[in-house]
């Protein structure tokens, strides 16, 4: 077996402490200096992969021990390390944060990621608001795992030398090195919608702008230092594993502005399984290939294009036409396309495909968040009724309508029996779930 790259991951205490910001810089200043840096997101996250794969020219992959098993984990870890020098991995939430049900390999959280495939943590404390008490801080999360090794900090927000020094005293008197020191930036914020930051795809002047964080990161970090803190890479003895089998040999899949939220793993371990993906555009009034055996419309952000997909005639036509003899699944937005309308932010109301007896809104916002176990009630493009895959629900639509026959029997992360999800009717399947593995 070829020697894997050293790993590092990037985390903080909490959500909006500017893991994102440092990574990206990180990435993008290492690529730069010409080392390949292989970028990695604990948990389920579409957005900031696609962030990291623009700013280190490597595909970004999900590491997930809630809905992942070891085996898909490890298998991931490897494909990727492929001609790297370097993993990166940016951290969910708080390093700790995680469910109360352990799932396929752990429980969900950033800190079980690190502590199995063997990376220490660079921490980033936000320290607005205090100073030596992130000494405290800082202290509490080197403590709290011993599995777990912090390494350094990043001070982020700080506002003056005197605010940098009194920080730095606390968080070296805990033991830890300062290899980076933040200031205050308004200007360096990437734009953000309801699901969390614009995509990298529709992003203005992205190259721009992480040239703009590679340069704040190069000038109040220690890049050298921080690469150094790095170590090797563990990984369980499994065998090779492609995770999800494909939904059929060629795949059409929806791909534009609207339908983008897939994960990498999955595309790539269909390609791995000898399936054939074939995009096409439902905002470019495209219908899936003619010759394809599947069809599947992934989420995204079919609320802000509602009108456009209303207007694509023959979008819809070869959709349903397509549907008459072949599957067609559709994953949160590809599920609300599916259905016969959707209502969007402004509450106008857009007709869709009619495949679902099915109508939706954006305009009553309701979050529902959460990883999900789901068992089949009947055969269909993710398995065989009875069996069972792992995902997590993110959106913020709310259903005013659904007919059909219900597609999975769900229950949380924390054990709670979530009833029935989704909808079938014919060859047509869909649910807000998104699928990651196989049970």
């Amino acid at each position: 077996m070829n020697a894997l790259p050293p790993g590092l991951l990037v985390a903080a205490p909490r959500s909006g402490s500017g893991k994102t910001t440092l990574v990206l810089g990180l990435l993008r200043a290492l690529a730069r200096g010409g080392v390949a840096v292989q970028p990695m997101k604990c948990g389920p996250d579409y957005i900031d992969p696609g962030f990291h794969a623009a700013a280190a020219a490597r595909t970004s992959y999900n590491l997930d021990s809630w809905a992942m098993r070891p085996a898909l984990l490890d298998s991931l870890a490897r494909e990727a390390a492929g001609g790297a020098d370097l993993f990166l991995c940016e951290a969910l939430m708080g390093l700790f944060d995680g469910v109360a049900l352990p799932g396929a390999a752990g429980d969900g959280s950033s800190s079980g990621i690190a502590a199995r495939q063997g990376w220490p943590v660079l921490l980033v404390l936000d320290i607005s608001g205090q100073s030596q008490s992130a000494g405290a801080v800082a202290r509490g999360f080197a403590g709290f795992r011993p599995d777990v090794r912090i390494v350094g900090v990043v001070l982020n927000k700080v506002a003056s030398p005197r605010h940098e020094a009194l920080a730095r005293r606390g968080i070296e008197e805990a033991g830890l090195p300062v290899v980076g020191v933040l200031p205050r930036r308004t200007d360096l914020v990437l734009p953000e919608r309801h699901l969390g930051l614009v995509q990298a795809e529709e992003t203005a002047e992205l190259d721009r702008r992480l040239d703009a964080l590679a340069d704040f990161v190069e000038a109040h970090c220690d890049i050298a230092a921080i690469r150094a803190l790095a170590a090797s890479t563990r990984l369980a003895e499994t065998p090779p594993d492609a995770g999800l089998p494909p939904p059929g040999q060629r795949i059409a899949l929806a791909r534009d502005a609207a339908f983008s939220f897939v994960y990498p793993h999955l595309l790539a371990g269909w390609r791995r399984q000898g399936a054939e993906i074939l995009p096409f555009s439902p905002l470019a009034d495209e219908g899936p290939a003619p010759d394809a055996d599947v069809a599947w419309l992934p989420g995204g952000y079919p609320e802000l294009h509602g009108a456009r997909l209303a207007a694509n005639a023959r979008f819809r036509h070869a959709l349903r036409q397509f549907a008459e003899t072949r599957p067609v699944h559709g994953e949160c937005g590809g599920y609300m396309v599916l259905g016969t309308a959707l209502t969007d932010g402004e509450g106008a109301v857009h007709r869709m495909v009619g495949l679902l007896d099915l109508e939706t809104s954006f305009a009553r916002r309701r979050m529902s968040l959460g990883y999900r176990l789901a068992e089949l009630k009947e055969d269909c493009v993710l398995g065989r009724r009875g069996s069972a895959v792992r995902g997590h629900e993110f959106h913020y639509s709310t259903t005013l309508h659904a007919g059909d026959a219900p597609l999975f029997g769900v229950m949380d992360a924390h054990g709670g029996d979530l009833g029935a999800l989704g909808g079938r009717r014919g060859h047509v399947t869909g649910s807000f779930f998104h699928v990651i593995d196989k049970a």
